[in-house]
């Protein structure tokens, strides 16, 4: 059963082949319209059951348009218009979906769901978000840092503001390619303990700082995300912490002259990053949002073994 809850479930070659599939698919369709199907249709008459206990954009519209275009259908369901909202467990919802649909997403806080959906459902189970990572997320923006050009291997990556989910998938993605992670966080925010002792085991340069100058100081790629999550508490403190990591012009002038600027979204402007640095030429957010789609469709083909 190949489970996505975290990229080392797939390791690297894996999520290589997730990439290289990614830019094949992307590249065949590029003038076709979005609800086409693949020439192939590898996925059709397969469904994928959608849960979300999180509100969503780019996850929601990207999976169900990535399943269409692989040529399946999908279940779209809210928690709290399910049997999951008035206190059925994840186990008997596990293995009702998996009666119902070839594979589950779910998108939801507490990564222990996913790990326990995943240990009961009889289908692949794939994790859209959990506040402990978001792999999805990080295929994608792997995808855009390739096709801006940059090898993965020796890549200088610098985090500003929060040691969220996100940067643990980043991370672990340092691990898994031979890139290097410099992070600046506040004190009390740093990532995932777990997550920068097996990325450092591998070889990989994880460093914390508490200067955002030095964080981006000849990077190649400048990241960062919201500062505070969905269904955090003491947001005034926390962005009262995360103010000196605001990516503005004067910081993404210390990264790398050609240095590339992401965002996995929804961006709150004027926080964490400036309108001129979002919408600015070095900004990639845009073919990041887009690439959620292919590389959905390539961790969909991966869980159902087709690459």
């Amino acid at each position: 059963m190949r489970h996505f809850l975290n990229l080392s479930d797939a390791g690297g070659d894996a999520v290589a082949a997730m990439l290289a599939d990614a830019i094949d698919r992307k590249a065949a369709r590029a003038t076709w319209p979005k609800g086409k199907v693949d020439a192939d249709a590898p996925l059709a008459g397969h469904v994928l059951a959608m849960v979300f206990e999180k509100n969503s954009t780019r996850t929601r519209a990207s999976f169900d348009i990535a399943i269409r275009q692989l040529g399946g259908t999908s279940m779209i369901m809210d928690a709290g218009v399910t049997q999951l909202g008035r206190g059925e467990t994840i186990a008997d919802t596990a293995r009702v979906l998996s009666r119902y649909a070839d594979a589950i997403m779910i998108r939801t806080d507490d990564h222990a769901k996913v790990e326990e959906l995943a240990e009961y459902a009889s289908v692949p189970v794939i994790n859209g978000l959990t506040d402990l990572s978001h792999p999805c997320q990080i295929v994608a923006d792997l995808l855009t840092i390739v096709e801006s050009g940059k090898a993965l291997p020796g890549l200088e990556l610098a985090w500003l503001g929060d040691g969220n989910n996100v940067l643990s998938s980043l991370i672990e993605a340092a691990g898994l390619f031979g890139f290097h992670v410099r992070a600046g966080v506040p004190q009390g925010y740093d990532p995932d303990a777990d997550f920068v002792e097996a990325a450092r085991a591998k070889g990989s340069r994880i460093d914390i700082t508490r200067d955002a100058r030095e964080a981006v100081a000849g990077a190649d790629l400048v990241v960062t995300d919201t500062w505070v999550s969905m269904g955090q508490d003491h947001a005034h403190n926390k962005i009262a912490a995360m103010a000196p990591y605001q990516v503005d012009e004067r910081l993404m002038t210390g990264a790398k002259s050609d240095a590339i600027f992401l965002h996995c979204l929804p961006a709150h402007r004027g926080d964490e990053v400036v309108d001129a640095v979002m919408d600015g030429p070095q900004s990639r957010v845009w073919d990041e949002a887009e690439n959620r789609v292919h590389a959905q469709k390539s961790i969909l083909l991966w869980a159902f073994g087709k690459l």
